[in-house]
């Protein structure tokens, strides 16, 4: 069977018992698709049910037909037709009936679960489970039709199920397997041996449950998922027309007709089932759906004998998914908790929930919930009636809520508190019940409350008295207002009394439910979230982990709450004065919400320039080290530059740009590291000359470079290399008696040497030593940083060369290699020039020094880099280096003693080939044509002029790779086991002294 991919929906309809829920659940389905869970060509409809107490199937009706209307609008048709299904993939998900542990409905209740792999944040609700495992395992592949599934369960799929989807015709059903004394308390499909569904058995006993059982001991649930296929689908929305199935759909109550109950599993379902016959179907009662005998009987007999007439031969089938669990999300307050915590629940997402309860400044209580949120007992308590904290101890088996409920125009907070072990449907009367856990007359006696106060006077015909019914939670005082928290206080034995409970408004938990304002509950938990959104960041900054803050980031900015998270990175850069690595990647993260706010693909590319005179002034605090001056003028200039996605784009380069000073500023902390000493100074006109291998990079190349160096810890094995029989970087430097600098650059090979002189006579001419591409500049920040000369002086560079050192200096370096070799060229250079000025001014200093010197170094060039490079160049051998994720930044080198015939036998099987002005597609064409050659081979750097070294299968192979490559140059490798070489003192004639 072919891999299909996730179900591109054309229409999701999700239906909602109350009108008051349209708005707020359409906005969050909305929110869905532009966070990419849903697609964003389908059209997302929320309907409401036309009347009450309609059903499963009443409601699949309805929203079938509002599907079918809204596409037939959309081709241009002034009548609902049933073309429009031909090509249409329709998804309706029924939210079903109130669920007292959440005030917006199973299908919006918050989980303990995260998803890292998500590229928007988000708190994860049981839809957005059931719409990844539709979209992605049970739907793919089927054709066009309609998918029908109630929300309020969670289904886990370890593997998505096998369907044969070619020439399907009917109705299939998705079956999930469950225990048989579970199944007592649901349905199960009872099938045949290929897999056609003979019965719907609902709430059987455990003996006509077992009829059903399969070879693996379990039996097939009715647990959810259905599809319709087109012609399936047509027929079902042709009933719409007809009385007294007209009664399930808006246009029929619109009409006038009589409402219809109507339950997709036991009327529309199982009139398609073999076993059953017609005079059972249209006549038998059966719990779950409408009387067939009772006041609207004779209706419920003629919409069913109807059904059997436009259905009746519709193919219904089953799939059976062996691995699959079902978890329905009951009433009970023990399973939902249990469901909720990381104990009631065993999936691989939820097993590192960690729960605190934080006091927030704004006087909430908010229970945070380590890499996602969820609604834990949704210990949310406002303690805005409050002047001090307030702590309610409560035991491990009581459940407050907090409820947002419009009474009228009186929008209120009401809390309600719950034992839970109460079950909320069964009748009080019964003596096992219970409220808070505790017996009703143990509830009654300790607060003096009377059943009459609850439910009123007596009422045989009302039916049976529950907790879900009992006026229990005050709302509001007429001489108070609105009572909030303290309400519940005296419930669970804390201050007031019967007399003042007595004399407030007070709501059942179903009234609560009816009353909610479901649009003020999403918003509040989107602020919610984005809070803890922020919170979560705030720690994964200052702990400097590794979690990516993109998704939050995308999520702040799709609800247009940009601006608090901006003030937050910009208060955690701020204060992070001891750590600039932090203030570093906030400023990085600025960026990266202004890149957001532009939108993807609009601005331009976030890779550009970041000298803009208008964010000069900032830069020039950061630079001085005024972390706090500093990110409020980039923030004070970051308003300039909102109002266009290009602008945005620009300030983003800039924020990135700043990001980068203060990681420059973090390296240098190297600094620390360095350590050089005062010796004797060498006579004029004595060069000073220091040669190094370059370096091939074998594993952990890139962790070495800042902020992953400090922030992760950096891990890189080289080692360094003679080619072609030399150390091909080096430099030499003498005392001269005029006061100047005088400093020779050489690089290539001998054959195209490119030389540059530079001359500084004052310190005008060393201003450049911080812009790379100046002419000079590597030898320029050699002077600078070796403190050789102080740049920033008033005292003229004449004058401190005469003082310090009682003349000049000239200063030559070399590199045989092109540049851009990728062998670490520049770093290498920039140590073997460090060693050769501190050795012609008479300093004394060891390697380590010498690594943490040109860190430094480069930061001050703004060129950047890690340490392997130097590490590499400067050690001899094959070496393991590593940097603690921590500032300041160290280097850590431990040369690797290898034995002497596997360093021979290596450096017999490595080989260099250099391919100048090579293009990609040449350089895999080469790599292609060594493959047979090669037991492996990498780019060590950059195209133009980079080197590609490789290990051959046999030893001695330069000539075999040679003829085969033509124009390449092919060079040896030597593994150097001395690292930095200095060389023996020498001194030139008189006449040769500038």
């Amino acid at each position: 069977m072919s891999h299909h991919g996730p179900v591109s929906w054309t229409v999701v309809v999700l239906t909602c018992q109350h009108k008051d829920s349209v708005y707020a659940f359409q906005k969050e389905l909305k929110l869905r698709q532009q966070r990419g869970y849903l697609p964003q060509e389908a059209l997302l409809l929320t309907v409401s049910d036309p009347q009450e107490r309609l059903g499963s199937g009443g409601a699949t009706l309805n929203a079938l037909l509002v599907a079918a209307e809204h596409l037939s609008a959309r081709a241009g048709h002034t009548v609902v037709t049933a073309d429009v299904l031909d090509d249409a993939h329709i998804l309706i998900l029924h939210t079903g009936r109130d669920f007292p542990w959440d005030s917006c409905s199973r299908a919006f209740c918050w989980l303990p679960v995260h998803r890292p792999q998500d590229l928007v944040e988000q708190p994860i609700c049981c839809l957005d489970l059931l719409l990844d495992c539709l979209t992605h395992q049970i739907c793919p592949g089927s054709p066009a039709g309609v998918w029908v599934c109630s929300t309020d369960m969670i289904l886990t799929l370890p593997t998505a199920p096998v369907m044969s989807w070619d020439s399907f015709s009917g109705v299939r059903v998705v079956s999930l397997p469950s225990d048989v004394s579970y199944a007592t308390r649901h349905g199960v499909y009872l099938t045949d041996e290929q897999d056609r569904v003979r019965d719907i058995i609902y709430r059987g006993s455990e003996d006509r449950i077992r009829q059903a059982q399969c070879p693996d001991g379990k039996v097939p649930l009715v647990s959810g998922p259905v599809f319709f296929c087109r012609q399936a689908s047509e027929r079902l929305l042709q009933t719409h027309v007809t009385p007294p199935l007209d009664g399930c759909t808006y246009m029929g109550m619109d009409s006038g007709a009589p409402s219809l109950q109507l339950s997709l599993f036991l009327d529309i379902l199982l009139c398609l089932c073999l076993d059953v016959t017609e005079a059972q179907f249209v006549d038998e009662e059966r719990q779950g759906c409408a009387s067939a005998v009772g006041l609207q009987g004779a209706m419920v007999r003629s919409a069913r004998a109807l059904l059997w007439k436009m259905l009746r031969g519709t193919p219904l089938s089953m799939v059976y998914v062996p691995d699959g669990q079902y978890d329905y999300m009951t009433m009970s307050g023990d399973e939902h908790v249990k469901r909720i915590t990381e104990k009631g629940i065993e999936r691989e997402t939820l097993s590192h929930i960690q729960v605190r309860v934080i006091l927030c400044f704004k006087k909430m209580y908010k229970l945070i919930v380590t890499g996602t949120m969820t609604n834990i007992l949704k210990m949310w308590l406002d303690l805005t009636t409050s002047n001090s904290p307030l702590w309610l101890t409560l035991p491990s088996d009581i459940i407050i809520q907090r409820h947002h409920v419009q009474l009228g125009e009186l929008k209120l907070i009401v809390f309600t508190v719950l034992g839970r072990h109460d079950d909320l449907e069964v009748s009080c009367d019964h003596t096992a019940t219970t409220f808070l856990n505790q017996k009703w007359t143990n509830f009654y006696h300790c607060t003096g409350i009377q059943p009459a106060d609850l439910w009123g006077a007596v009422d045989e015909s009302a039916g049976p008295r529950c907790l879900l019914d009992a006026r229990l939670f005050p709302v509001y005082l007429p001489s108070k207002g609105a009572v909030g928290l303290e309400g519940v206080e005296w419930l669970l034995g804390g201050t007031g009394s019967v007399k003042q409970w007595r004399e407030a408004w007070r709501l059942s938990l179903r009234e609560v439910l009816l009353c909610m304002d479901q649009q003020g509950e999403l918003c509040w938990r989107d602020n919610l979230f984005l809070q803890a959104a922020q919170r979560r960041a705030v720690d994964a900054l200052k702990a400097r982990t590794d979690r990516s803050l993109l998704p939050s980031i995308r999520a702040a900015v799709l609800v247009g709450r940009q601006e608090e998270l901006l003030e937050t990175l910009d208060s955690v850069a701020a204060g992070s004065t001891k750590d600039l690595g932090i203030a570093a990647r906030c400023l990085a993260c600025v960026a990266d919400v202004l890149g957001c706010m532009a939108g993807e693909g609009k601005g331009g590319l976030r890779s550009g320039p970041a000298a803009n005179p208008s964010w000069a002034p900032a830069f020039a605090l950061l630079e001085r080290g005024d972390l706090s001056r500093g990110v409020k003028a980039l923030a004070a200039e970051r308003k300039n530059w909102l109002s266009r996605p290009d602008l945005l784009v620009r300030a983003a380069r800039h924020y990135e740009g700043a990001g980068q000073i203060l990681l420059r500023q973090a390296v240098m902390s190297a600094q620390h590291f360095v350590a050089i000493g005062q010796g004797n100074v060498p006579p004029i006109g004595e060069w000073q000359e220091v040669e190094c291998p370059a370096r091939l990079d074998l594993s952990g190349g890139w962790s070495d470079t800042p902020p992953i160096a400090f922030e992760r810890g950096g891990a890189v094995v080289n080692v360094a290399v003679k080619v072609d029989g030399r150390r091909p970087i080096g430099a030499k430097v003498r005392r001269i008696r005029e006061p100047r600098l005088l400093l020779i650059s050489t690089s290539g090979a001998p054959d195209c040497q490119v030389t540059t002189e530079t001359v500084c006579d004052t310190l005008q001419d060393l201003e450049d030593h911080c812009q790379p591409h100046a002419p000079g500049a590597l030898l320029k920040a050699v002077c600078v940083c070796s403190d050789l000369v102080t740049v920033y002086s008033q005292q003229p560079l004449q004058e401190q060369m005469l003082q310090r050192w009682g003349g000049g200096l000239e200063l030559r370096s070399w590199s045989l290699l092109p540049h851009g070799s990728g062998l670490g060229t520049s770093s290498i250079l920039a140590g073997v020039a460090l060693a050769a000025v501190y050795r012609c001014t008479g300093r004394t200093f060891d390697t380590d020094s010498l690594i943490h010197a040109v860190l430094h170094l480069e930061q001050v060039l703004t060129t950047g880099g890690g340490w392997q490079d130097q590490v590499g160049g400067l050690v001899g051998g094959v070496k393991f280096a590593r940097s603690s994720n921590c500032l300041p930044l160290r280097v850590q080198v431990e040369q690797l003693n290898l034995p002497e015939d596997f360093l021979q036998s290596l450096q017999q099987h490595l080989l260099l080939v250099m391919a100048p002005g090579c293009e990609p597609a040449a350089v895999r064409a080469m790599m292609d044509a060594l493959r047979p050659l090669v037991l492996g081979q990498s780019l060590a750097g950059a195209g133009g002029g980079g080197f590609l070294f490789m290990l051959t299968r046999e030893p001695l192979q330069e000539k075999t790779v040679k003829s085969g490559l033509g124009d390449f140059s092919v060079h040896s490798v030597e593994v150097d086991m001395q690292g930095i070489s200095f060389q023996r003192p020498s001194e030139t004639h008189q006449k040769d002294i500038v």
